[in-house]
């Protein structure tokens, strides 16, 4: 992940050389490889290369294009050769990925938003129209924020230097919080109001009128794609998941690869090697990282991932996890953590990440909810009704209901019910217990995961479900925090984009069948995946760790709950919370998930100390930061003594 900010004055006044120190200062923790400035007037911006694909480290940013766009780039371009053919004899086919996108900007113009597959997120200043537009690919996989002040706006791919080197406050984003406690924030958000996110599949034009948010590509809900033969499906799917792998393993230095034994890890890390075998990857090495926990009955992974490293010829790095520990988050001191999600990274997985040199990893994030993890036959039942397929519909019917064991009665009332509004069958004690009154009632809808029904006209069912599907991902990815002190770019096989539209057009009953969960991944991938990981069940939540240690260590974390940020913030009441907590030490049930992420909440608020006025006015501001951050934000760092590119 490259770091890209920028800055414009609407005032027409240049740029303060103090901001500028503190911008980079608030970066210093952030590993890049040099720094390249550009200056014009009433604009800067700052570019600091992460190389990661071969052609990176050829790059030079900003570029500037033949009509004077200053155009900044963080990203991985996967339709390179089929960009440079279009493009014709300006481009040479070892072309940066930069140059590439600059080019096709000056050809097709905001056009060439939805012709850019791969991940990444660029910003173009304009000085002939005097706008900046920010983009985003279509799932978000890259960072890019954003804030607009009386008299001028700044952006960055991390939130640090909006927050640290501006000089005004912000007050916490309430409905970023409520969506942490459940299906996670809204993609678009931040936790700070007035800092944004550019949405996945965006673009944002900036003036000094303001900001306009444009939706530049979705997918066709009318494609389809049929076969005659299932071998069809199942080749079409390898080829497709193939090629998105082989996509992200364009890599300079060794990839490392999450493996949990999973299938969706799994497969990811035996089709590379299938394509290893072929030669036809670009990165010196694949390797492995897996966690165990030997105190958890339920989440014994070992066996599994072991069966692939057999398969493979040699083990992976492994990383013992205590699940007891996650009742104590911590965050690495004196660093400002710009989320929740950031900062705070288990000792030996950021040991083995450092001593392999890696700077990618590669995700298994996806493959449940694209490929049928969970096998519901309600979209397929939904699609069937809403296309007036009476036999296949009543076939199917009674087919599920004997798969699953529930009366298809009960079948045809969950499925109808998906048609109405969502009040009518959400359940209502999915929200944490222990929320504030009044939050809970102002942010119900982020408490609830943002959900949608079924609608009668448009797409088909099985389409609405792909995309509600496919927004938690974003919000997921959205959320994830940049650790600092360890860079690495997150790759996503499951969410390529030309896979996903392939999924998308297909039948659903290719990707899930009664009694058969992922039926069309199980079959696909036979033969390349260990048949132990392809035929084993469902992996079990891990449950009996977390409740166990709540017993044990009941008054530590009571002591903690006394004097909670987030209570004196009116997001969390704190008496519900040791309630619930004294509760499940004596047996009874607890919400781990949101009681984990309410713990992290307060240990990254109390990051942010102190507040300014708890009851009134919750509002934070870098000047309020814990000492020795904010002396982070003023001081030069040694990063101004790498030479400086000016253009």
């Amino acid at each position: 992940m490259s770091v890209q900010y920028g800055s414009w004055s609407f005032a027409n006044r240049n740029i303060a050389p103090n901001m500028f120190a503190n911008v980079r200062a608030s970066l210093v923790k952030y590993e890049f490889e040099g720094v390249s400035e550009y200056r014009e007037g009433d604009i800067q911006v700052l570019y600091l290369p992460f190389c990661t694909t071969p052609e990176s480290g050829l790059e030079k940013q900003p570029i500037l294009s033949r009509s004077g766009r200053v155009v900044l780039w963080d990203g991985r371009l996967d339709n390179r050769q089929e960009l440079i053919r279009s493009l014709g004899s300006e481009l040479r086919g070892d072309a940066t990925d930069v140059a590439i996108a600059a080019a096709a900007l000056e050809l097709w113009d905001i056009g060439a938003l939805p012709r850019l597959i791969g991940d990444w997120a660029l910003s173009v200043w304009n000085p002939r129209e005097r706008t900046v537009l920010l983009a985003k690919d279509f799932l978000g996989a890259r960072s890019l924020y954003y804030t607009i002040g009386e008299n001028s706006l700044a952006w960055s791919t991390v939130i640090d230097p909006l927050f640290l080197s501006q000089s005004r406050s912000f007050k916490l984003q309430e409905e970023y919080l409520a969506g942490w406690f459940s299906h996670l924030p809204a993609a678009h958000l931040t936790p700070f109001a007035g800092i944004h996110s550019v949405p996945p599949c965006s673009y944002v034009l900036l003036t000094p009128s303001g900001a306009t948010v444009t939706q530049y590509w979705s997918f066709d809900a009318s494609k389809r794609i049929s076969y005659q033969d299932d071998r069809d499906y199942e080749e079409h799917f390898r080829t497709l998941f193939g090629e998105s792998v082989r996509r992200r393993l364009r890599c300079k230095v060794p990839v490392l690869a999450e493996l949990s034994g999973g299938m969706d890890s799994s497969s990811i890390v035996c089709m590379a090697d299938m394509l290893s075998a072929g030669g036809s990857y670009e990165t010196p090495r694949l390797d492995t990282i897996s966690y165990f926990d030997n105190s958890e009955p339920n989440w014994n992974e070992a066996p599994y991932f072991e069966r692939v490293e057999q398969q493979r010829g040699r083990s992976g790095r492994h990383v013992e996890v205590d699940f007891r520990k996650h009742w104590n988050p911590t965050f690495e001191p004196n660093v400002f953590a710009a989320t929740p999600d950031s900062g705070s990274r288990n000792a030996d997985y950021v040991s083995h990440v450092r001593s392999g040199g890696y700077r990618v990893l590669l995700q298994g994030i996806g493959g449940d909810e694209v490929l049928g993890g969970v096998p519901t036959p309600l979209p397929e039942l939904a699609d069937l009704l809403s296309r007036g397929k009476a036999k296949h519909f009543l076939r199917q019917i009674i087919e599920w209901a004997i798969a699953t064991k529930t009366p298809a009665l009960h079948l045809v009332l969950d499925m109808v019910g998906q048609f109405f509004p969502v009040f009518l069958h959400r359940e209502r004690d999915s929200m944490p217990t222990w929320l504030n009154g009044r939050f809970a009632r102002t942010h119900k809808t982020a408490l609830s995961g943002y959900p949608r029904r079924f609608r009668v006209i448009g797409p088909l069912p099985s389409f609405q479900a792909n995309i509600a599907a496919l927004d938690t991902l974003r919000r997921q990815i959205a959320c994830i925090g940049h650790t600092p002190g360890l860079p690495m770019e997150r790759r996503y096989p499951y969410l390529d984009r030309e896979l996903l539209e392939y999924l998308y057009a297909i039948p659903r009953e290719q990707i899930v069948r009664p009694n058969q969960r992922r039926s069309l991944m199980r079959r696909a991938l036979a033969g390349i995946v260990p048949a132990e990981i392809l035929g084993r069940r469902r992996k079990a939540f891990i449950a009996r760790a977390p409740l166990i240690s709540i017993r044990t260590e009941l008054p530590q974390l009571l002591e903690r709950t006394k004097n909670m940020i987030s209570s004196r913030a009116r997001i969390v009441d704190a008496e519900a919370f040791r309630s619930s907590l004294i509760g499940a030490a004596e047996g009874g049930e607890l919400q781990i998930v949101p009681a984990l992420r309410t713990l992290l909440l307060e240990a990254w608020l109390s990051r942010l100390e102190p507040w300014t006025d708890y009851e009134t006015n919750p509002r934070l501001s870098h000047a309020a930061l814990p000492t020795e951050v904010t002396a982070c934000s003023h001081q030069v760092s040694s990063a101004d003594e790498n030479p400086i590119e000016r253009r």
